[in-house]
């Protein structure tokens, strides 16, 4: 009886000695900058909110952040005592006060910088400590505001300097939130950095701010997730235990802080119907003059919708202009014109270098806040413009092509003018460089097609949902641009249309591509910043780019890189695509005299069929050709040798792809370094790769295959060579 008693309390007190890991707990503690806010309150927002998705589900975040409170009145209200109740050994307290204490006409509020405040601080730290919680001191993040002259004001006086100085004399951790949040204000300057405040025009979609509001202290979403990635990475980079609960992203060598935030333009809900300016649904009838009115009119009002109704709209070239939607309703169709006249020459830029070109259809340029959104269709009427080579097409549909327009000496290309054949006599034709201006293009005017749409040095730019197709020559063109969200676009040319890129990203920074359909005759989704030396020169790159979720079903590559990327290319994330029928998958082409460095590129989640070329290729042997020599123009295997290193010599290091999938390719794997410049450090794990050829690989170095399935689907040899670090696959 004794031992089953002795058992029994034995097991008791197992059983109410075992509890399940209770969370880490994370306490927030401050002002109306932290704290959590109600739905009406949106889209202002406090760090703390996007902060507690930063971390992995083994920590609780409890938000106990109020608006309007000092570290005076957080405690006089009993709201510190319903934290301190709580506290127990191993949790963090983050405090972080300032505003509020310089409010020295509120006397529940007001607590003096070099002694109310410190002691508050100080007292705050001691007391957490006494229940075994580890301190957190947070500087106040910084009010916007600039002077005439475009210089930071700064208006926080004593109180980050006191709340370093009180936690280094207190050894307590220190995150200077004031002096990260100067430093990115300054960056973006007096017109940028308001995307990252609560700045909304008057009548929007948000209740709360029907009349508009200009805070210059409070969070939008955008600004919220910012300064809460700012803190993680404070977190990251300290010593503290709190930094392994910190959350991986999707791709594992990055945490989620890391991931790109774009921010998304606001519009007035005012609305602009371009019938109210005389525009016709009529095939003869150019509506250029009547939708351009609308756009300008909407733009001086403060912004808004210009609406294109479902219908048939003839036009010319249109601008559009800061703070307008160009919305295209369901059933609408914007034809733009097939004569060569309504489009004037200008100076702009093509494949990397300025240039004298035809104005697109659609530009923009130095613009704040633009979208073009709707279900409608953008057509670009490209087939007056592009030249098409004879092979791509069938016996009869060369003969109907011929009926008009003119043929090269070889009679293999046709030319929709004589003056378009011209052009492509000079293999510099329209560039500046080449003595190209103005006055002197005309004669090749044909020749010198536009992109389709064109975004010069906007900022919070969104393209949604519409179909664009069609194009004279590249699609979508984005370049020094920031803030760009692509979002549900269908991207469609004909598949023998040349240089009908879907995306061409060039020089941009923060831009999100999700949910794209794109279907075109070269690159899908290409990365670009600039071509050479005037590349170098502009030293713009593209980085903090996000793909995800998007098809491309025919083109030259899937995702690409290059080969314009002079100015370099950093900080990408693709994941959840696919290619079907491309000629490559993942494309990484340059060459010599490019320069430039692509790197910090993550890759998941990839999958792919019938690819006439490589899988997946690094090249920095760029010939300016087709991918594959489906019509005997393809690339021949070029002459490898050493050369010096120079400003011109291009690097690819740092890329790591996971879960590329493959299948029916010609190559798996290429990867084709320099002899004087080797591919470094480049990762490809848990992937099949089915191919007639496995793998072609030269001049790589620190190469890793882990995981790898090659199905080799021939006989075709394999290439291994010149390769430091690399285990052969």
């Amino acid at each position: 009886m004794k031992n089953r008693l002795f058992i029994f309390l034995l097991l008791s007190l197992l059983v109410f000695a075992f509890k399940p890991n209770e969370p880490l707990r994370v306490f927030l503690v401050g002002d109306s900058t932290m704290a959590n806010k109600l739905p009406a309150d949106y889209p202002e927002t406090g760090w703390g909110i996007p902060f507690a998705g930063l971390f992995n589900e083994a920590v609780e975040v409890q938000n106990h952040a109020y608006n309007g409170r000092s570290t005076k009145s957080f405690r006089t209200e009993g709201r510190w005592a319903k934290v301190f109740d709580q506290i127990k050994p191993g949790d963090y307290v983050f405090i972080q006060f300032g505003h509020n204490d310089a409010k020295l006409s509120d006397t529940s509020r007001y607590a003096a910088a070099q002694t109310d405040y410190r002691k508050n601080l100080t007292r705050y730290i001691q007391e957490t400590r006494s229940k075994g919680g580890i301190p957190v001191i947070l500087s106040s993040i910084q009010r916007r505001k600039f002077d005439s002259t475009g210089h930071f004001v700064d208006q926080h006086g004593d109180y980050p300097k006191v709340a370093k100085e009180v936690a280094f004399k207190e050894k307590a951790i220190f995150i200077d939130m004031e002096a990260k949040s100067r430093a990115l204000i300054e960056k973006l300057g007096p017109v940028a950095s308001e995307k990252i405040f609560l700045h909304l025009p008057t009548n929007t979609a948000y209740k709360k701010y029907k009349k508009g509001v200009a805070d210059d202290t409070h969070f939008t979403y955008y600004g919220a997730s910012v300064m809460a990635n700012l803190v993680a990475q404070a977190i990251e980079e300290s010593t503290e235990h709190l930094k392994s609960f910190l959350k991986k992203s999707d791709f594992n060598a990055k945490y989620q802080y890391e991931i790109p935030v774009v921010s998304k333009p606001v519009f007035k809900l005012d609305t602009f119907d371009i019938q109210k300016f005389g525009a016709k649904n009529d095939l003869s009838f150019n509506n250029a003059v009547a939708i351009q009115q609308a756009i300008n009119e909407c733009s001086n009002q403060g912004g808004g919708t210009v609406l294109i109704a479902k219908g048939f709209w003839r036009t010319g070239p249109i601008e559009l202009k800061s703070n307008v939607n160009l919305h295209l309703a369901a059933g609408a169709l914007l034809q733009f014109s097939e004569q060569s006249f309504d489009y004037p020459l200008v100076k702009t830029f093509w494949e990397g270098v300025e240039a004298i070109r035809v104005k697109s259809p659609i530009s923009g340029k130095n613009l704040r806040k633009i979208a073009i959104t709707g279900t409608g269709i953008i057509d670009g009427a490209g087939e007056a413009w592009r030249p098409v080579k004879k092979q791509k097409l069938t016996v009869g549909e060369w003969e109907k092509l011929i009926q008009n327009g003119v043929l090269n000496e070889k009679k293999d290309t046709w030319y929709p003018t004589a003056a378009a054949l011209k052009g492509a006599a000079d293999p510099n034709a329209g560039r500046t460089d080449a003595g190209y201006t103005l006055a002197n293009t005309a004669q090749i005017k044909e020749f010198l097609r536009p992109n389709l749409l064109s975004l010069i040095e906007c900022d919070e730019v969104l393209l949604e949902d519409f179909t664009i197709q069609n194009s004279p020559a590249w699609t979508v063109h984005p370049l020094l641009c920031t803030h760009v969200t692509l979002q549900g676009l269908v991207v469609k040319n004909p598949w023998y249309a040349q240089n009908s890129d879907g995306l061409d990203i060039e020089s941009c920074e923060y831009v999100n591509v999700n949910n794209c359909k794109i279907d075109v005759g070269d690159d899908g989704i290409c990365l670009k910043s600039g071509k050479d030396e005037q590349g170098r020169k502009r030293g713009r790159p593209t980085a903090f780019v996000n793909i995800s979720n998007s098809t491309v079903f025919h083109g030259h590559g899937g995702i690409v890189i290059g080969s314009e990327m002079s100015g370099g290319v950093h900080d990408i994330f693709a994941q959840n695509c696919q290619f079907l029928g491309t000629d490559v998958g993942l494309r990484f082409k340059t060459a010599r005299g490019r320069g430039g460095i692509v790197e910090k590129v993550y890759i998941k989640d990839i999958s792919m069929n019938n690819i006439a070329g490589e899988a997946i290729i690094l090249d920095m042997y760029y010939q300016g050709k087709d991918p594959v020599a489906t019509f005997g123009n393809g690339s021949e295997t070029p002459q490898i040798k050493s050369e010096p290193v120079t400003d011109g010599t291009p690097q690819f290091q740092n890329i790591f792809m996971e879960n590329v999938v493959a299948q029916n390719a010609k190559t798996g794997l290429m990867v084709r370094g320099l002899p004087e410049m080797t591919i470094k450090n480049i990762q490809l794990v848990d992937s099949q790769l089915s191919a007639d050829q496995a793998y072609h690989i030269q001049f790589a170095e620190n190469l890793l295959l882990k995981s790898v399935k090659f199905l080799q689907t021939s006989k075709q040899e394999n290439v291994f060579q010149f390769n430091k670090g690399v285990k052969k696959p």
